[in-house]
Order: C-alpha cells, then sequence, then structure tokens
C-alpha cells in the first residue's frame, strides 16, 4: 500500500519553506496557493532547482526531468497536488 501525503499537508509545509527561504525579505507579501511562482517573482530557476530539492528532502518524491514543469511546480497549489500524487518511491499512485 502506498504512503500517501494529503494536499494540504504538502501545501502548508510547502508554504514554510517559501516563506522561510525565498520570501524572508519581503514582509507583508501574500503568497496565494494558485499565484505563478515564477510569474511572481517568488522563485527562479535557481529556485526550482532549489524547490525541487526541498520536495524530495521533505517528502522522498523524486522529481524526474520530465516532470519539471508549471504543472507540476508553477504554484503551491499544483506543487501539493503533485506530491500527493506520488507514493515515497516517487511512482504516481
Amino acid at each position: 500500500m502506498a504512503d500517501r501525503l494529503g494536499e494540504t499537508t504538502v501545501l502548508v509545509r510547502t508554504r514554510a519553506y517559501m516563506e522561510e527561504s525565498f520570501l524572508y525579505m519581503r514582509p507583508g507579501f501574500v503568497l496565494g496557493d494558485h499565484d505563478r511562482l515564477i510569474e511572481k517573482g517568488v522563485i527562479d530557476s535557481m529556485g526550482v532547482l532549489e524547490l525541487i530539492g526541498f520536495l524530495e528532502t521533505a517528502f522522498g518524491v523524486t522529481v524526474t526531468d520530465e516532470e519539471i514543469n508549471e504543472g507540476n511546480l508553477g504554484s503551491l497549489a499544483d506543487i501539493a497536488r503533485y506530491v500527493a500524487s506520488r507514493d515515497r518511491n516517487g511512482a504516481v499512485v
């Protein structure tokens, strides 16, 4: 049986990571669940790599090159859906 994470758990932990790592110098900045991270200037290409490292460490998922796209990593909601849809080995469940 797959060890699945809930989208809410992923969303809360990823939001906290983003605030600590990328938004600490932007007090008062409100990041919505569906805000586009690159478009809003929250992360850049290097930030995407850091985010992937966080997801792999925090949630035990493996992000393949093919999965690095706006649909999976474009917003907090996209990330939560993407991570929650994987088991701890990175396979789609």
